[in-house]
């Protein structure tokens, strides 16, 4: 059965302390026997990982991500951050590939193939980001754009390796807007993306792989999002940044 993940993506919001609030008001909700089965994710910013890290504790069900790293083990790199510096402080997975690093800093497949190579050789889990504007989908070239950007970062993985990612889909037109996509239109991506997966590996890795969906997630919608058989959770933005919304995001399974 594959993992059922809520995933609260930060980006750069919250002040330390104001993040400590918040993961300590998450740490303490999901003790909840109801998402005893259910992983929890919270990407925070780099200035808060060591303290969250403490908040988290003994916590099995909560995990730390970083939103980003470098793909060199080290260098003259001034202001970027290394996957040795990140697993050294106890991070469990690195957000890679997401839709506003590509767009704003122009990142290539390339460079996300060679940091989901770094990230796996640390022992932490890629949270691999893959979706399409809006104008893709018009030219009803979204399908082949997700398969591009799978196959040019993720497919050179052997199967081992392949296994231990995490794969979120986020239609670039929903995410920040309020617009999500339909129940059919995450099923039909996350289907392709699983189906897609195992015609280059085998169906049984296609059926282990998390694929979570992210763009404008909320309570309101989370439930009948994640009653889709292909669709295994969320990656959550705007609403993992209000505790009780999260948690309650996290018991729509």
């Amino acid at each position: 059965m594959r993992k059922k993940i809520a995933a609260g993506n930060w980006k750069m919001n919250t002040i330390l302390d104001e993040g400590l609030k918040l993961a300590s008001e998450v740490v303490h909700m999901a003790k909840d026997k109801s998402l005893s089965e259910t992983t929890i994710i919270m990407s925070v910013p780099y200035t808060h990982i060591e303290s969250v890290k403490k908040t988290i504790g003994n916590a099995t069900n909560v995990f730390i991500a970083a939103q980003n790293c470098h793909q060199e083990l080290s260098g003259a790199y001034t202001g970027e951050i290394s996957a040795a510096m990140l697993q050294n402080l106890g991070v469990d997975c690195v957000v890679l590939g997401h839709s506003e690093r590509r767009e704003y800093y122009k990142e290539t497949y390339a460079g996300v193939k060679a940091k989901t190579q770094i990230v796996l050789k640390h022992q932490m889990t890629p949270i691999f980001c893959c979706g399409e504007k809006l104008a893709t989908r018009e030219e009803n070239a979204h399908f082949n754009l997700v398969k591009e950007q799978l196959s040019s970062s993720l497919f050179e993985l052997d199967a081992v390796e392949f296994a231990k990612v995490i794969i979120a889909y986020e239609p670039v037109w929903a995410i920040g807007t309020g617009v999500t996509a339909s129940d059919e239109q995450a099923q039909e991506m996350h289907h392709f993306i699983r189906d897609t997966i195992a015609k280059n590996y085998s169906d049984s890795i296609a059926k282990q792989i998390p694929i979570l969906y992210g763009g404008s997630v909320k309570p309101a919608n989370a439930q009948t999002l994640f009653s889709c058989p292909d669709v295994d959770g969320g990656l959550i933005g705007g609403a993992s940044m209000d505790a009780q919304g999260f948690i309650d995001i996290a018991k729509s399974f």
